[in-house]
């Protein structure tokens, strides 16, 4: 399905999911076996530098990862969208990607991956070796946004290794369930993985929520998968049973229709059974949604007058005035530009925090841009950027920088109103340093 971009009639875009999984890839673990994951990066005409849209979870363990983590992305077809794939040896709980093991990277553009619907690529600059492949399979979402929630739980499991028939203290399990979908290709892919549950033959799973688009697409008829597994810490999980199931299925809630038993591949053999214990189907709205059904857009510009911003009239300042518009114009700018589309009457609220302001030179985190006493509106982004310049010539850069009264401003008015006919939005342009970190995570938080 087509869709386009906002402001172009030109530009055909689609929404593709990438599902990725990679096979045998280097072990740099003594121990154990490596523990990947993948990083996605993309590159346009548009950008100069490789950027980061995504990383899958970290899979102990492994060296052939299944990753649940998928890639949205947005294929535009008369752009190279070139993409590239990094996976690591992950060994540190520290974001940055220099303290763990390198295992390869593999580049490609994504209107080859689109183009080959499944596509396995070397991975390369390993120093030791090259080794492993990433594989990629790419699928267009459908335009569904509705959610499923499930809820199962395991009744009489049974393990079937060699440990458990010999020593009935070992025939406990470590059960979790994955959900597979059909693909384009017809091969399954992996959607979900649970938790798992210590030491049970009956274990209840926590309630999950999926998109049903990334189930089965807009077909309730479409073949998931569900299998049952032992874990294992070495990562050779002992396979228990597994089932197949419809939406449409699902859809009838619990009870016989819906008490699946667990059987072995090739074998009329049962290890037990999986139960649905809850199915509720949920409506999600799009941002678009809202919109064209009547939400009113309200923004809130909050300028940061603290003095760690340097004095106006020095060039160095990122409040400095000249003929050329200094950061924070830039900013109120790009953003207000855009948001004033979606505001009936153009006019907006702005404030200032941190400034020592007229007639008594008290200091205020919470005043009006406009430096009025009761009215803080501006008629337009052009009112907001007149009352900045009026603002930044009256009153005196001080500080400490607090965001929690200008948040605080904003929520009141936010709570007032708790049918979706309006929504919020709160800008605050700073220049970084935040005084008052305990009381805005505070605020955010209620």
């Amino acid at each position: 399905m087509a869709m386009f971009k906002p402001g172009s009639s030109t530009e055909p875009t689609s929404e593709i999911e990438l599902t990725l999984s990679c096979r045998n890839l280097l072990d740099c673990d003594m121990f154990s076996k490596s523990d990947p994951m993948c990083v996605v990066y993309m590159k346009t005409p548009e950008t100069t530098k490789w950027i980061e849209i995504c990383r899958t979870e970290c899979i102990n363990n492994s060296l052939n990862p299944n990753f649940v983590t998928k890639v949205h992305v947005l294929y535009r077809f008369e752009v190279q969208q070139l993409i590239k794939f990094e996976v690591y040896d992950i060994d540190s709980n520290l974001h940055d990607l220099k303290f763990q093991d390198f295992l390869g990277s593999c580049e490609t553009t994504l209107g080859h991956i689109v183009s080959s619907v499944t596509l396995t690529l070397p991975l390369k600059g390993v120093k030791t070796n090259n080794k492993g492949q990433v594989i990629v399979k790419a699928e267009e979402l459908p335009a569904c946004h509705d959610e499923v929630t499930l809820h199962f739980n395991g009744k009489d499991l049974v393990r079937s290794d060699w440990i458990s028939k010999f020593f009935s203290w070992f025939s406990k399990a470590y059960p979790f369930l994955e959900l597979y979908k059909v693909g384009e290709d017809g091969q399954y892919q992996l959607v979900y993985r649970t938790e798992v549950v210590n030491w049970t033959n009956n274990p209840t799973w926590k309630p999950l929520t999926l998109p049903v688009r990334s189930l089965c697409g807009t077909d309730f008829d479409r073949d998931i998968k569900v299998v049952c597994y032992h874990y294992k810490y070495n990562g050779n999980h002992s396979l228990i049973g597994e089932f197949h199931v419809t939406m449409n299925q699902l859809k009838k809630g619990p009870g016989p229709e819906n008490d699946h038993k667990c059987v072995k591949p090739k074998s009329s053999k049962i290890y037990g059974s999986i139960r649905l214990n809850h199915f509720e189907l949920k409506k999600t709205f799009t941002f678009l949604d809202y919109i064209m059904n009547g939400t009113q857009i309200n923004c809130t510009f909050a300028i940061d007058f603290t003095a760690s911003n340097g004095d106006p009239k020095d060039y160095n300042s990122l409040h400095y005035l000249s003929n050329r518009p200094n950061q924070y114009e830039q900013a109120l700018v790009a953003v207000g530009d855009i948001i004033q589309d979606y505001d009936s009457d153009k006019v907006f609220p702005a404030l200032g925090f941190g400034a020592r302001i007229p007639p008594h030179g008290d200091v205020s985190h919470e005043f009006f841009l406009n430096l009025q006493a009761s009215d803080p509106y501006c008629a337009g982004i052009e009112g907001v950027i007149n009352a900045y310049h009026h603002c930044i010539r009256s009153v005196q850069l001080f500080g400490p920088t607090n965001f929690s009264p200008v948040i605080n401003h904003v929520a009141k008015f936010a709570q007032a109103y708790q049918d979706g006919s309006q929504y919020f939005i709160l800008l605050i342009i700073t220049d970084g340093v935040i005084t008052d970190m305990f009381h805005t995570k505070q605020v955010l938080m209620i």
